[in-house]
């Protein structure tokens, strides 16, 4: 049976990964039309390129359809409930860098962490009688790190959209949301709390927990390392 590797089916994501492979003796490459979701791989025997949408790669792992994948560790960390007892980092990619933070309006001038936050939120439920909300993609990270500092005075407000909007659009009064540079935040009229820092995401070649794996898998494996220096 082979290994099958799962990665991001399009954009700069997938090309970055190709490159990453590449450097390293591994040559992945589409197979078909552009439209096609089929792929190659050539340099190493025994692995099948599975090409998806970074975010379909941590179920699949955890289901075993897949036995490797490519995906942001933001991804894996809010998909996969427990993710270091079902998946486990090969290595990370060193690109696809974005973090994940908590960002309130600038006009917050008094509030620049996370225990301002919370008095924040305190009173602003006294005084609305409805919790602060939050506005985010990334429910699973946020009430985990929240939790963790002791701030619970919030409801989350599911984005799938321009996250950084919401609080102009008056659906949120603070965001959740990944950023590379800040910017877009701050074009936005917000600014990242100083100790708002939730996740430092990157690529990473993720394996899945190796159960039921056959000898000619593990040894595909382990062929793989040798080439990728992990």
């Amino acid at each position: 049976m082979t290994l099958k590797l799962g990665i991001p089916s399009k954009g700069r994501l997938m090309e970055k990964t190709f490159d990453w492979f590449a450097a390293r003796g591994v040559t992945l490459r589409k197979s078909g039309s552009e439209r096609e979701y089929a792929g190659a791989v050539d340099g190493i025997d025994g692995i099948e390129l599975v090409l998806l949408s970074a975010g379909e790669v941590p179920r699949e792992l955890d289901t075993g359809r897949i036995q490797l994948g490519v995906t942001g560790s933001d991804l894996v960390r809010e998909k996969l409930s427990s993710w270091d007892q079902r998946v486990v980092e090969v290595v990370k990619m060193g690109f696809g860098g974005a973090d994940l933070v908590i960002a309130v309006p600038q006009a917050w001038i008094d509030v620049d962490s996370l225990d301002d936050l919370d008095a924040v939120a305190a009173a602003f439920r006294a005084h609305h009688g409805f919790r602060l909300r939050i506005a985010t993609k990334y429910h699973r990270l946020v009430r985990e790190f929240m939790r963790e500092h002791g701030v619970a005075d919030y409801q989350l407000v599911d984005s799938q959209g321009a996250t950084e909007g919401t609080i102009r659009n008056e659906t949120a009064e603070a965001v959740a949301d990944i950023t590379s540079t800040g910017e877009t935040l701050r074009a936005n009229g917000l600014k990242i709390l100083g100790d708002g820092m939730i996740h430092a995401s990157q690529a990473t070649l993720f394996r899945a927990r190796r159960r039921n794996w056959t000898q000619a898998q593990r040894d595909t494996f382990k062929a793989l390392e040798t080439k990728l220096g992990t």
